[in-house]
């Protein structure tokens, strides 16, 4: 499943893109014309994120920017949606201060 968000399951759609020539007839033409139909695709910002999850392990997820910037994850435990903060993971020896920093 490349480039899905884990979260919202956005992807890559599939749509059209129309190349049309002239002046408007706005602008003093006598309008657009139409001069060939495109399949294209609209993908999906999606990014790789080292999440921290509520039970305290790291997972990297693909998630779609729009879930990065609301900062919630809606998380399937115990047989029913949670929402959490979205709390990124800090690496190497980060992780012990915080664990430290948590307990004390």
């Amino acid at each position: 499943m490349a480039r899905r968000c884990e979260i919202t399951g956005k992807g890559t759609r599939a749509g059209g893109s129309i190349a049309r020539r002239g002046l408007p007839k706005k602008k003093g033409g006598v309008g657009l014309k139409t001069t060939g139909h495109t399949k294209r695709t609209f993908k999906a910002n999606v990014q790789k994120v080292r999440v921290l999850l509520p039970d305290g392990t790291v997972k990297r997820m693909k998630l779609a920017t729009s879930v990065i910037k609301s900062g919630k994850l809606e998380l399937e435990m115990g047989g029913r949606t949670v929402t959490v903060p979205l709390v990124k993971a800090v690496r190497g020896r980060n992780r012990a201060w915080l664990r430290s920093r948590d307990q004390g």
